[in-house]
């Protein structure tokens, strides 16, 4: 347990960041004034570029043991971040962006076969992994509003700090378990790669991922015009929404090895659709209790997405994270710059009305999907030869 210790404390390090992107969205528009739809745009510069290289990553990572990717894409993950608010374009605040976005990408595939084998496949330690993330997220806001919200933009540098924390931290989970434990790839499963099922699933993450990645970009600004309130009120709700996630991150787990991964994944969904219109609906500070709701409904199948991926590939394990740890969630940033354009020409409520559909349409794309066979269950560690079909 010591490795997924590590791995999760790691994971946050490096999930603080894509965090810290949405948290600085509203000081963009304060110091900077950015549009809406400018500031997505930033949101989107870190989503794009995570979401083209991600499954290249994931490629890699089923051919060879890449354990030293742990620590590097920590530290450019964080290094993107910390350039952002000193760079002296809009142009190059996008660049810097990226490049965090990139850090980010190569991180995933290899961190999340080595907290599956670490593992040994079950439900609540890969639960405790994605937790670390969700707790990354989490401090995301709390981290800016300290730095940026008292130093400014060109505090922007000293965010590097959770990324030199974070090198050490992956360094750590490679030698406590181990290179072949922890850093080295999954030979080819036992079973046969199910792409129909994998793509429908993927699609359905797509799905809550445009939720997430919508309400990550503009709750804080939509709770500041619906409270009130100020820059305190939106960092408030974005904490909110962060640390829902992580307690619906652990109850995943928990009701998966109970109820089974499908059953918990397809509930989840419809409850989504309830919290999102809460959130948009709702008035003042009722926006807070449906933003917490919101956030746990959509992290209770997190993991249980990782997991029904790499067992839906068993040959392509790393390929199935990158996807469904990754692509999929960066994709969600592809929909942010269009929110942020409907809310510049009509307001920010009704730029937030779609998201409350999308939890349906992935719940129509998770129909007639099966639990992956037995024999498909079993992440098998061995060697560092390729295991492509």
């Amino acid at each position: 347990m010591t490795a997924i210790r590590h791995l999760s404390l790691g994971h946050a390090c490096v999930d603080v960041y894509q965090g810290m992107v949405a948290a600085l969205v509203p000081y963009f528009v304060a110091e900077r004034a950015y549009t809406y739809a400018a500031a997505s745009g930033v949101v989107l510069a870190a989503s794009l570029l995570s979401s083209v290289v991600q499954p290249l990553f994931g490629a890699l990572t089923d051919r060879w043991a890449m354990p030293w990717l742990l620590p590097l894409s920590a530290l450019t993950a964080g290094a993107g971040v910390a350039l952002s608010g000193v760079t002296g374009s809009y142009a190059l605040t996008l660049a810097a962006v990226a490049v965090s976005g990139v850090g980010v990408a190569a991180y995933h595939p290899e961190a999340a076969r080595a907290a599956r084998a670490a593992a040994g496949g079950g439900h609540t330690a890969m639960g405790w992994f994605a937790l670390g993330g969700n707790l990354g997220f989490a401090a995301a806001p709390l981290l800016v509003m300290a730095v940026v919200g008292t130093g400014g933009l060109g505090a922007s540098p000293l965010l590097l700090v959770p990324a030199l924390v974070g090198a050490v931290l992956c360094a750590a989970a490679v030698r406590t378990a181990g290179r072949r434990s922890v850093s080295g790839h999954a030979s080819a499963g036992p079973g046969r790669d199910d792409w129909p099922s994998f793509l429908r699933l993927s699609g359905a993450i797509v799905c809550r991922s445009v939720v997430f990645v919508g309400l990550s970009a503009f709750v804080p600004l939509y709770v500041r015009e619906r409270t009130g309130g100020g820059e305190v009120a939106g960092t408030v709700a974005l904490c909110v929404l962060y640390a829902g996630g992580a307690v619906g991150t652990v109850a995943g787990g928990r009701l998966a090895e109970r109820y089974g991964r499908l059953t918990v994944v397809r509930r989840s969904y419809p409850l989504t659709v309830l919290a999102v219109a809460g959130v948009v609906l709702a008035p003042g500070p009722l926006a807070y209790l449906f933003v917490a709701l919101a956030s746990a409904v959509l992290y209770v199948p997190f993991s249980l997405h990782v997991t029904l991926g790499q067992d839906y590939l068993p040959r392509r394990v790393g390929t199935a994270s990158g996807v469904t740890l990754g692509l999929t969630v960066s994709l969600g940033g592809l929909a942010a710059p269009a929110v942020g354009a409907l809310a510049d020409a009509t307001s920010l409520r009704t730029a937030l009305l779609p998201l409350v559909a999308l939890p349906a349409v992935g719940r129509l794309l998770m129909c007639g999907l099966r639990e992956p066979g037995a024999g498909d269950q079993t992440v098998v560690v061995g060697s560092a030869s390729s295991s492509t079909a």
